[in-house]
């Protein structure tokens, strides 16, 4: 019984998560920057010119900053090297955040929604003027900050998050500029509960996505793409190969994959070739660069094994 580490793109990947890293790092930085120099304006606003549409793009900018700043940190705690604590690292922790900042925006959502039925009800005077300047502004600034992040929300649940965030963000500053005209061209002012509704029903399905993403992680769960049983079955049928089991399949951050099964090899075939062929296929077929195969010569008593 012998087992292979398969680490042979493991440097490679390092230096691009670091450089994927810092080109993450400076987005979130120029975000942040524009996000938290315009929250403290639309706080005033909203109270100012008493629209609950203008506070919920108000909430979803402060979730907005809140998440950036986390995900910034995430970043930076995340290049932090492994230790003998924690032998993976610490890029769990931009998942941790992602998550985290999802449960923030389903509290503010909440919040938005509760508050936007009872105004609802009891409609108060709001000033539209004053709504659709802040929230054009506003719209302006998320744009902005959408387009710095872009680059990077494929590559990071983290940054990804925050880009949900402030897209969220910049549909609700155009439902506060549609609100702010159609409460000044008609003077109804339950459309303003009624557009800070939308915005938090609206927002909620994008949120839940996330926070599924990060607990299917954080689970250790079968990355997304990736079919267990297809990974089996080639495996199986590599030459040599006499059955799988113990196979499991997971992600640290969601953008790496990592392996470990149990390989019984059939009588008088070579357990080092045979190990190697099925790296290279782990690698060539499903881009799992980081695989520890045991390889066995009789049974160690698992009944999953699967033969070819």
């Amino acid at each position: 019984m012998s087992a292979n580490h398969n680490h042979a793109d493991e440097g490679g990947n390092h230096a691009g998560h670091d450089h994927t890293a810092g080109a993450n790092s400076k987005s979130l930085t120029i975000a942040l920057g524009l996000t938290g120099s315009f929250l403290i304006a639309e706080l005033v606003g909203a109270y100012w010119f008493n629209s609950l549409a203008l506070l919920s793009d108000a909430a979803h900018m402060f979730t907005d900053a809140a998440a950036l700043a986390i995900a910034l940190a995430a970043i930076k705690i995340g290049q932090r090297a492994a230790d003998k604590q924690r032998t993976y690292g610490y890029r769990r922790f931009e998942i941790l955040a992602a998550a985290f900042n999802a449960v923030l925006l389903f509290v503010v959502a909440g919040y938005v929604l509760y508050e936007g039925v009872l105004r609802f009800f009891n409609p108060e005077a709001v000033g539209s003027v004053g709504m659709l300047i802040v929230a054009s502004i506003g719209l302006l600034v998320n744009l902005i900050a959408m387009r710095v992040l872009v680059g990077g929300k494929d590559a990071s649940l983290n940054v990804k998050g925050a880009y949900l965030e402030v897209w969220a963000d910049m549909l609700g500053s155009l439902g506060v500029i549609v609100a702010a005209v159609a409460i000044y061209l008609t003077n109804w002012s339950w459309i303003d509960p009624i557009v800070a509704i939308g915005i938090g029903l609206w927002v909620l399905p994008r949120t839940w996505i996330l926070l599924r993403d990060t607990t299917h992680i954080l689970l250790q769960g079968v990355p997304r793409g990736m079919d267990l049983d297809a990974i089996r079955a080639a495996i199986g049928a590599v030459p040599g190969v006499a059955g799988v089991h113990d196979l499991h399949v997971w992600s640290v951050a969601g953008d790496d994959a990592s392996l470990t099964a149990h390989i019984a090899i059939a009588s008088g075939q070579d357990q080092t070739a045979v190990r190697k062929a099925v790296a290279g296929l782990l690698e060539a077929q499903f881009k799992i660069h980081h695989s520890t195969l045991q390889t066995e010569t009789e049974s160690c008593g698992d009944e999953e094994a699967l033969h070819a």
